[in-house]
């Protein structure tokens, strides 16, 4: 099930890196006292009571600005109204209700998402309360005092946004329906697979890169199947600054990987593998998501015997953290190897809801053991008692140890590649847990 997304939202300088570095937990915005510092758009999980959410620190807003950062802001905020599931919008007490706030709230109401009214620097509740009551002006609700830099009143918010998270129920019935992010590069090709796919020109494609304003859900049916594809190309650009696009499609490919059941990853043979795509895949792992590797433009591509090889061995080394990936090499262009990667598609659903029964699993580990010695310190050595698994997508699997310091991350890795040789799993990561028993503990 994916994960919700709330996006922070508000001017110049009235504290969303604050709140945001407090929700996080770490200092992952700069904040500095200039308006328009936070250029970087950035995404944290955080979990309050028993929901887990996605959260997206977004630039400032002026709406009238013809500055270009702050025009550029309310581009961001624009896309965090078109991907939150709820969104922060955060004021200033100091400095009051301004006009620039009036014209957010109605871009907000426009959007009709779920949003929750924050009245920022409420240091004193005592002092500033009254103040806060000029905020009803905005017509969005009821304002919620914080202080984010005193860690003050977040409770009160965070329930408030948790009010807004979709039912699990409902999100389940909509489930069954496999979802396929397409994610990569602007212009590597992600607009022309879908439109192949679906066989007509559904989703606009130019060679500009970034031209296709939204990410876009595409019911494809293929073979009896249904599916449901998410392109996220990027955005138009009014510039050509390199690094603002590639901020941009970050975000985009956040909230697709976040809701996705398999990413397809698709790298331009052109170019060869980058560390670009190295960042957008490692959006995809760090989610634990299932990831199939598409070669987009392999037939603008020379090639010999050994041309495969040495790209597949390319990727693998730029990508090394995933080696469970599946690696294709198609054309978007030509149609060539589509049937492939819908074949490949539906083997990596399936062996991401594989589950092992603990019987077999814990031979497979024992046999791991006798071949390769758990480590050990100072004398004491590891001791594994027993591993089950407990979910699925991605496959969750809890080890049981006498001592988790001994458990080295290296030895993780050696068992996660005997369960693989055993039971595939291609496509899906896999996740550990590892959890201390005293011995003759049940």
């Amino acid at each position: 099930m994916s994960k919700p997304i709330v996006a922070i939202v508000g001017r110049p300088n009235v504290g969303k890196s604050t709140l945001f570095n407090a929700l996080a937990g770490e200092k992952i915005s700069i904040v500095k006292d200039t308006p328009g510092v936070t250029r970087d758009r950035i995404y944290a999980e955080v979990t309050w009571l028993d929901k887990t959410f996605t959260m997206i620190d977004t630039g400032g807003i002026e709406p009238e600005s013809k500055d270009i950062i702050l025009s550029q802001m309310r581009e961001q905020a624009q896309i965090a109204i078109d991907t939150a599931d709820v969104i922060v919008f955060m004021t200033d007490v100091k400095q009051g209700l301004v006009d620039a706030d009036a014209k957010v709230a109605d871009m907000l109401r426009r959007s009709n998402k779920p949003v929750v009214l924050v009245v920022n620097k409420v240091d004193s509740f005592q002092k500033y309360m009254l103040d806060t009551y000029e905020f009803y002006n905005l017509g969005i609700g009821e304002p919620v005092p914080i202080s984010a830099a005193s860690m003050l009143g977040l409770g009160d918010m965070l329930d408030k946004v948790a009010e807004h998270f979709p039912n699990q129920e409902q999100e389940e019935e909509e489930d069954d329906i496999p979802k396929i992010a397409v994610v990569g590069k602007p212009n590597v090709g992600k607009s022309s697979l879908i439109n192949k796919i679906l066989g007509e020109d559904r989703v606009i494609v130019s060679n500009i890169a970034g031209t296709t304003r939204d990410a876009i859900d595409t019911k494809v049916v293929y073979k009896g199947r249904d599916y449901t594809f998410i392109d996220t190309a990027g955005l138009r650009r009014k510039n050509k600054i390199k690094e603002e696009l590639e901020r941009y499609s970050i975000i985009r490919t956040v909230t697709a990987v976040e809701r996705a059941d398999v990413v397809v990853m698709m790298i331009d043979a052109t170019e060869g593998v980058t560390e670009q795509d190295a960042k957008i895949a490692g959006i995809a792992h760090d989610r634990g998501k299932s990831i199939v590797i598409a070669v987009n433009k392999w037939d603008a591509i020379e090639k010999n015997d050994k041309t495969i090889y040495k790209f597949t061995n390319k990727v693998r080394e730029t990508l090394s953290y995933m080696p469970y990936a599946e690696i294709m090499f198609i054309s978007a262009q030509t149609g060539q190897r589509i049937p492939k990667l819908f074949e490949t598609i539906d083997m990596v659903l399936e062996n991401q809801t594989l589950r092992i029964q603990t019987g077999v699993l814990n031979e497979i580990i024992s046999e791991a053991i006798a071949m390769q010695q758990p480590p050990s310190d100072k004398g004491k050595r590891l001791k594994i008692f027993y591993t089950t698994q407990v979910s699925v997508k991605p496959p969750t699997f809890v080890i049981f140890v006498n001592d988790k310091e001994l458990m080295h991350f290296s030895y993780v890795r050696y068992l996660e590649n005997k369960i693989r040789e055993a039971f595939g799993f291609k496509g899906t990561s896999l996740k550990f847990i590892i959890r201390e028993r005293k011995e003759g503990e049940k």
